[in-house]
């Protein structure tokens, strides 16, 4: 980690010096100095990846057994009958013994716990929502939360004057918008049957790489039909705080449809209450990311300082940076970037179990395996997320 973070150091001194030279060069240097900034650039953001990924590792490493960890071994042999054959016998009995209501009709059984975990760790690792957003597992889509509007009024009054009734808080309920996500891995027959083939860890792998993409996409854009409503999706208006309307965002509008300005970003960041910002970060695409490490402020000095110590985030104005694929490229009328404490603001939920369907019959000679789960998502903060609007065409 050490050498990672010397040698992102070493590159971000070179892409500042680069890039000034580029700045001042005159026209005819400018082209092949411009392609030099871009390189570096791009080799800033593969070792920022680099730096973090090792340091998850070596946390992983340093990761105690979690107390009362249960022997799953009678579970997933059960469970490995039903991927590998189709014999559910050992399965229902032992779903019966966990007073578990999972064998519904049509055929399908919630995977052994375990599993689930290991989906929703996959899950939590490639879904950058699910990183930075509060996440929750309920066993009832009936769940909804009473947020505080405001109200509450109050006054001074002398030692023996009256003191009469004050208005009250308005209480607000809001709930989830739910939706059903599935994969349907396919396998031959000869696969599942080899001895040396882990049917879980294939059934993860194969169920995260479809769900993270689809569940990324929801939780920030999603519309909330048949899917949650992404935290854009409820809508923006340029009002603070006080009077916006209640579940809708705060935006800055920038002045030009496809360039960043330094002012705006530092402007971005004060519009968000001190409150939040103990806790806030920004969230963009690795596009926007580059276009944010040319940016400098009136001393000349870079918005997007690299982490340079180990469990130090490279940071932009000071906050950490998180890189979310289904945010918008920067152009007109577009929001690219978002500020905020997103724990606060958005909140992902979802229900107990994911459940396997086996089908050998639709598309033989593979065995399908039909796999869903309930997933939700809702705004629970509006004013815990800021977002830059560029200006339209």
């Amino acid at each position: 980690v050490e050498l990672v973070a010397r040698e992102l150091g070493e590159k971000f001194d070179e892409f500042k010096s680069t890039n000034d030279k580029r700045l001042e060069a005159i026209e005819a240097e400018k082209t092949k100095l411009s392609e030099t900034t871009e390189s570096l650039n791009g080799k800033l953001s593969e070792l920022d990846k680099l730096k973090q990924d090792l340091e998850a590792a070596l946390k992983e490493q340093g990761r105690p057994k979690v107390a009362g960890e249960k022997d799953i071994s009678e579970h997933r042999k059960a469970f490995g009958l039903f991927v590998r054959k189709g014999k559910d016998d050992g399965l229902r009995d032992l779903e019966r013994k966990a007073l578990q209501t999972t064998t519904d009709e049509d055929g399908g059984y919630a995977v052994p716990e375990e599993l689930d975990r290991n989906i929703q760790e996959l899950l939590r690792d490639a879904v950058v929502m699910r990183q930075e957003c509060r996440v929750i597992t309920v066993g009832t889509p009936a769940y909804k939360k009473l947020v505080n509007r405001g109200g509450t009024s109050s006054g001074w009054v002398g030692e023996t004057e009256a003191r009469p009734e004050t208005n009250a808080s308005k209480l607000a309920q809001i709930e989830p918008v739910w939706g059903e996500i599935y994969a349907n891995p396919q396998a031959t027959q000869t696969m599942l049957d080899d001895v040396f083939f882990d049917a879980e860890a294939w059934i993860a792998s194969e169920v995260q790489e479809e769900f993270s993409e689809q569940e990324e996409a929801a939780f920030t854009v999603g519309d909330g039909t048949k899917k949650p409503k992404g935290y854009l999706a409820y809508g923006t208006e340029a009002a603070g705080d006080a009077t916006r309307t209640f579940q809708t965002l705060q935006h800055l509008e920038a002045a030009a449809p496809a360039a960043l300005d330094a002012d705006e970003l530092v402007t971005l960041v004060h519009t968000l209450r001190k409150v939040y910002r103990g806790g806030a970060k920004w969230m963009m695409n690795n596009m926007t990311l580059l276009a944010v490490r040319l940016l400098k402020d009136p001393e000349g000095n870079y918005l997007w300082r690299p982490g340079l110590e180990h469990d130090k985030p490279s940071t932009l104005l000071g906050y950490g940076i998180a890189e979310n694929e289904a945010m918008a490229d920067i152009g007109a009328g577009e929001i690219p970037l978002s500020f905020g404490d997103f724990k606060r603001g958005y909140t992902i939920l979802d229900r107990i179990g994911t459940r396997v369907l086996r089908d050998p019959y639709t598309n033989k000679p593979f065995v399908g395996f039909y796999t869903t789960k309930r997933v939700g998502g809702m705004l629970s903060d509006y004013k815990a997320i800021k977002v830059l609007k560029m200006a339209a065409a």
